[in-house]
């Protein structure tokens, strides 16, 4: 039986979240189980059903439902976002404490403390109810000191050159 780590994946680069599903992908070869709960992602129907033919081995979450940005939301649409990730929030919860999986991403969970819609100690005490089994990877722009000491493995991703256009 091998022990679960926490890996986090941040920076202003690209490629967080696809080193994340490079995880998932061998995980999931391996005959684990892989749960992917997304924040701060606005709603895009093509990548969610292309993500979707990864199930049952690779499931994918997003609990927010606007097609817009969350920093373009109104203060209103704002509040109606983060009450969606904290159900998300709440869901990862669940899934720590039933062991429903061999691994599970949070992806662009950093934002959500660094938007102060949780806070560090939130993440901590969630990433506490973990299974010593179980793979936890968390994804963002930003990294707190206290979410670094606790990690196993910290990736920074940067921008050296980027001719990429979205």
């Amino acid at each position: 039986m091998s022990m679960g780590k926490i890996q986090v994946y941040y920076g202003s680069g690209r490629g967080k979240t696809s080193a994340a599903l490079g995880c998932a992908i061998h995980e999931a070869s391996i005959e684990g189980s892989v749960i992917i709960i997304e924040f701060l992602k606005r709603k895009n129907e093509d990548e969610t059903a292309f993500l979707q033919r990864l199930e049952p081995e690779i499931r994918v979450f997003r609990f927010q439902k606007s097609s817009r940005n969350y920093e373009e939301l109104d203060e209103q649409g704002q509040f109606d976002e983060q009450m969606n990730m904290k159900n998300g929030m709440n869901f990862a919860r669940k899934v720590l404490q039933t062991g429903e999986c061999s691994a599970l991403i949070l992806d662009e969970v950093l934002g959500l403390v660094d938007y102060g819609i949780i806070s560090e100690e939130d993440l901590l005490a969630l990433l506490c109810l973990r299974s010593e089994e179980t793979d936890i990877i968390l994804t963002g722009r930003v990294l707190g000191d206290g979410l670094r000491e606790y990690a196993d493995a910290v990736y920074e991703i940067s921008v050296r050159k980027d001719v990429c256009e979205s």
